[in-house]
């Protein structure tokens, strides 16, 4: 099994945190949303990962690729770098990777985090991973027939189709058959707002005899700005202490008369000072917090943090604070005293 991963784009509704790290190494209870997706995927498919294709920007630099390789490795996996070179949308950065496109792959957005268990449909050349919203005509959502087969893909219909949301999830049997369709697809120079979608490519395959099932997840997680992104590091962290599946404590963390309210994830060598932290805060390595209260929080390593009263705060590396603003979002080595 492959997971190809389209990951160029900077994340613009998530600067400034992005201005120095691409969103999908953006760590969420002390990993990067990329290394989340696909040690989730793993899980869900219940197969060997052979191969992660990871698309990145060209300007993604070696430090970000080595990261990436040791992801890969970590999953007994083979990594694969390619690059985007121009932001032409979903079918285009897929076939960026074009060289890895075979045999059965998930192909995965990394902006996106779910939980989910489920059985692939052995009957399906494809799944498309989908999940029940309330507001379905802000999404692209699925259409099934009596036979649960997806017969339609629909892109934010203000008449009611489906509440079944595409979450940018996708299992090809045979990832290839994908692939024949998007190069139709650049061929024939088929555009849709200046960019090549995979919705074409999967048409094509539909309109050919391919069987399309959903794959419903029980939770959709987005981390597609400062908000959401807070939000989706609480949650995870509450699937955590559920599961207790992480050891989400260093043993070199250093208190003084300090308290930490579960969930939370402490990175190593933090230093806690009269302070309270949690529920629902994670701190990278090297974090030091002084005479403060966080909760509802997302910190990045080596941040300084004094004199505080912290809620729904996001704080990038190297970042100090010390104020009474409590919802804040900071980004590395950026200073507000």
């Amino acid at each position: 099994m492959k997971i190809i991963v389209p990951m160029a784009g900077r994340g613009s509704r998530l600067r400034p945190h992005t201005l120095t790290v691409p969103k999908p190494l953006i760590p969420i209870a002390g990993k990067p949303i990329v290394q989340r997706l696909v040690e989730n995927i793993a899980k869900v498919v219940k197969s060997d990962i052979d191969e992660i294709a990871f698309i990145i920007a060209p300007d993604f630099g070696e430090a970000i690729e080595n990261k990436l390789k040791s992801i890969a490795k970590d999953l007994g996996a083979q990594a694969s770098i390619y690059y985007q070179t121009e932001p032409l949308g979903t079918g285009h950065a897929i076939m960026s990777a074009k060289e890895s496109l075979n045999g059965p792959a998930v192909i995965a957005y990394a902006d996106t985090l779910f939980k989910a268990d489920f059985t692939l449909d052995p009957e399906a050349d494809a799944v498309i991973w989908v999940k029940k919203v309330e507001n379905p005509s802000a999404f692209g959502v699925v259409q099934l027939n009596n036979k649960d087969q997806i017969v339609d893909l629909v892109e934010k219909s203000k008449e009611f189709v489906s509440d079944l949301a595409v979450i940018g999830i996708y299992y090809f049997k045979q990832v290839e058959s994908l692939k024949n369709e998007l190069q139709a697809v650049l061929d024939e120079n088929l555009l849709r707002g200046g960019e090549y979608q995979i919705n074409d490519g999967i048409e094509k395959m539909k309109a050919k005899g391919a069987i399309f099932k959903p794959g419903q997840v029980d939770e959709w997680m987005d981390c597609g700005n400062k908000q959401v992104t807070v939000e989706t590091n609480s949650r995870i962290l509450q699937i955590l202490q559920e599961e207790n599946s992480e050891n989400t404590l260093a043993k070199s963390v250093h208190l003084e008369n300090a308290e930490i309210i579960p969930p939370c994830y402490v990175g190593e060598n933090v230093v806690l000072k009269n302070s309270k932290i949690g529920p629902n805060v994670s701190l990278g390595n090297g974090t030091e917090v002084e005479d403060s209260i966080v909760k509802n929080s997302l910190i990045q390593t080596n941040a300084r943090i004094k004199n505080a009263h912290l809620d729904n705060a996001m704080l990038g590396n190297h970042a100090r604070y010390n104020g009474k603003f409590s919802s804040i979002s900071i980004g590395d080595y950026s200073a507000l005293d």
